[in-house]
């Protein structure tokens, strides 16, 4: 059954549930990794990962819109950021009174934040583990046991947040009732759709516990009692009125990401919410490129964080691609975005195209390794077996503003069993045409990489470090 079926086929299960439902410092949170796959195979653990950052490019470029019915800003804050071997980052959250504690996908390219919900909480196809997790499993939100719990109303702002729209989300009936106070009708139930799976349940309004006695009130955060696919909840950080910064009034927020290893580790790094500093100051040591608009009203589109790509170059060669294609037209279409949520880095087939044959042209200490390529998905794919040291060509992204990326040869090539080494760029015929974003960079080539994300000055800060 198809993702969009499935959450269709339970909406009827989410209205059966609820019937009646009317019950200046910063902030460091820690980032962490999940199972997509039982399989500890090398070559299907890849392949998995180029198939879900191709659903995942997909998406991003044709987006499927929410479906309805078928404080002051709080001092900066850290939380430890985890990576998982399902290919992201997690944090943890704290919702209700008192706090339930939650993972939660950290994704830059969306804009809600939903977890989980109810003894009940149903999830299709979520095993991502060697063993054969039940729903149990899944650490659900229960709000009988907040107190703070509350059914968002259909004439509440942040139910039109959730189903993205400027109307209000009342029926007929209400809106019509000459007497509009005593209008009690739930926001109608949501539901998403992401590359990898859907989700769907009903908007609540909820405590957001950050540490201490910082509270955030009134959270909108979404309920969900139905997934596809989905390993943990999802907190938004894209540029949208539900997300996560959006309601924290956050000034910034940056991250650093860990080396991937595609486990389960413990290790971390940090996710800084910053809503207090002074933003007339560069961070030291951070090189700084300007957020860009997209120039049509696309919902989905404005919220992604678009830069400016104005070359791509390899062992020092630029690469002759298009300029259309590395900046959004008039039409929406083509430039780059950055998302926390892709894997591998996806280009449109016309930049892919030139830089891979760039780097073939570059490469001749090594013969390809053609089952792997077959095997994994991934190309070009290098035989490196039995050498100590290998030497690839230099991939540079050159931005807007004069900033530029030297890739280090870990975030651009995979090891793979140790015996060949593939360039981790994906690209597919299928995925979107020429619609949306045409390079959306993804966290493999960003591991390592402290990102600042400057929203009163619409601008991205980054610099390499390793991220510990």
């Amino acid at each position: 059954m198809s993702p969009a079926c499935f959450a269709l086929c339970f909406l009827c299960f989410l209205l059966c549930i609820f019937p009646n439902i009317f019950f200046s410092s910063a902030l460091h949170l820690p980032l962490t990794q999940f199972h997509t796959t039982p399989s500890r195979d090398p070559y299907q653990t890849l392949n998995h990962l180029v198939s879900s950052s191709l659903r995942r490019a997909h998406h991003l470029k044709n987006p499927r819109p929410t479906a309805t019915k078928a404080g002051r800003a709080t001092p900066a804050t850290s939380t430890p950021l985890f990576s998982h071997s399902y290919g992201g980052y997690s944090i943890s959250l704290s919702f209700g009174t008192p706090p339930q504690t939650l993972p939660f996908v950290m994704d830059t390219g969306s804009d809600i934040v939903w977890f989980p919900c109810t003894h009940r909480y149903l999830c299709k196809n979520c095993s991502f583990s060697s063993s054969s997790p039940s729903k149990n499993d899944i650490p659900s939100f229960i709000p009988k046991q907040s107190s703070s719990s509350r059914i968002i109303g259909c004439k509440n702002p942040k139910c039109s947040w959730i189903h993205h729209t400027n109307r209000t989300q009342c029926g007929d009936d209400c809106q019509n009732s000459p007497v509009p106070q005593n209008c009690t009708q739930a926001c109608p139930p949501y539901i998403i759709f992401y590359g990898s799976g859907t989700t769907g349940g009903i908007a609540l309004s909820e405590n957001l516990n950050l540490g201490g006695d910082k509270t955030v009130r009134d959270f909108l955060v979404g309920c969900s009692v139905f997934s596809s696919r989905q390993p943990a909840g999802i907190a938004g950080f894209g540029r949208g009125l539900p997300s996560l910064p959006s309601q924290l009034k956050l000034d910034k927020f940056s991250y650093c990401l860990i080396s991937h290893r595609f486990d389960d580790s413990a290790s971390s790094s940090a996710l800084i919410l910053d809503s207090n500093s002074d933003l007339d100051k560069k961070t030291s040591g951070l090189t700084y490129t300007p957020f860009l608009q997209n120039p049509i009203a696309h919902e989905a589109f404005k919220v992604y964080y678009y830069i400016g790509l104005r070359k791509i170059s390899v062992g020092g060669r630029r690469v002759k691609v298009p300029y259309k294609y590395l900046s959004p037209g008039e039409d929406g279409n083509g430039g780059a975005i950055v998302d926390s949520g892709t894997t591998f880095s996806f280009m449109a087939r016309q930049i892919f195209e030139p830089v891979a044959a760039e780097f073939v042209k570059q490469v001749k200490n090594y013969t390809r390794a053609r089952e792997v390529e077959n095997l994994t998905g991934l190309r070009p794919c290098y035989d490196v077996k039995g050498r100590d040291n290998v030497e690839f060509p230099e991939m540079r992204l050159h931005l807007k503003g004069g900033a530029e990326v030297a890739l280090p040869l870990e975030n651009y090539l995979a090891a793979v069993d140790g015996g060949a080494a593939c360039l981790t760029f994906v690209t597919d015929d299928g995925v979107g045409g020429q619609t949306g974003p045409a390079v959306i960079l993804g966290n493999f080539q960003m591991q390592n990489y402290y990102l600042e994300y400057d929203l009163r000055n619409e601008r991205l800060g980054f610099k390499q470090q390793l991220c510990i």
